[in-house]
């Protein structure tokens, strides 16, 4: 582990990893109560449109990726509560519609020069400083917002009429979570990729159900579930030149599997 520490990208993708290990399952627990566990997949394939305008322009591909997935992720609330177009429709369009877009972006600017397979399926080589710095502010700022409004974003997640009934503003708590949602997955895009970055927000809290027995205690557990997910899979990734991304997600799978059989076993 202390030889890894040796090469500084490997401490920037650690500090990375580490700030979506916490991230990533904290908002995916309020997503997968809400049923809109789909929805981290629709905003990155839309945050990889906007990776690719960003590097056309000339800006952080971070920054670009962020503001396009946050345009997305309100027109996919706004489109959701309509009367014509079905949430599962509104996710599939932007999902197909968002790479369709970055591909075609890529292709037709003879300046876009990026690796799209690195912010699809992640690596660990590509953080940068500054990324470093997006990541943790953002990541920082999420934590902060999601404690402070812990009990409305709960509330509304479990029981929107109700929550709506009591006085909450559910519509705008909707809203938040899905701009944080997007967040989330753009800053997710250095670590764990584009088309993996769904699965780490929705496994580690698969795996947190099976072992808890309060909403708080998923959070807890699905937190702990992706910082061992991206930790050990950023360490095997290294050591046995695989895909970060990938291995992360599979870590992510065995813990899932080994709480199933835990939970058989103590029946």
């Amino acid at each position: 582990m202390l030889h890894i520490l040796h090469y500084s990208f490997m401490v920037r993708a650690l500090l990375a990893g580490v700030a979506i290990g916490v991230v990533a399952p904290l908002i995916g627990t309020f997503l997968v109560a809400k049923r809109y566990a789909l929805i981290a997949d629709s905003l990155a394939h839309v945050s990889l449109a906007g990776l690719a305008a960003g590097v056309i322009v000339g800006i952080n591909p971070l920054l670009g990726a962020l503001a396009v997935a946050i345009l997305a992720a309100l027109a996919i609330e706004k489109l959701r509560g309509g009367k014509y177009v079905t949430a599962e429709m509104a996710l599939a369009m932007f999902l197909s519609g968002g790479l369709a877009i970055a591909v075609t972006l890529i292709s037709a600017s003879h300046r876009a020069n990026v690796d799209l397979m690195a912010f699809l399926f992640g690596s660990i080589t590509t953080v940068t400083q500054q990324d470093l710095y997006i990541i943790g502010i953002l990541g920082l700022g999420i934590v902060v917002l999601v404690a402070f409004l812990y009990r409305q974003l709960a509330y509304a997640s479990f029981d929107e009429e109700q929550a709506q009934a009591s006085g909450l503003r559910v519509q705008i708590l909707n809203q938040l979570l899905i701009i944080l949602a997007a967040v989330t997955v753009v800053l997710s895009l250095r670590i764990v990729g584009g088309l993996l970055i769904g699965a780490l927000t929705v496994i580690p809290v698969a795996a947190a159900t099976q072992v808890a027995h309060s909403f708080r205690q998923t959070i807890c557990y699905a937190v702990v579930f992706g910082l061992i997910s991206v930790i050990a899979g950023l360490i095997m990734s290294f050591y046995l030149d695989l895909s970060a991304g990938g291995s992360i997600v599979l870590t992510a799978l065995a813990l899932f599997v080994v709480t199933v059989v835990l939970k058989k076993i103590t029946r």
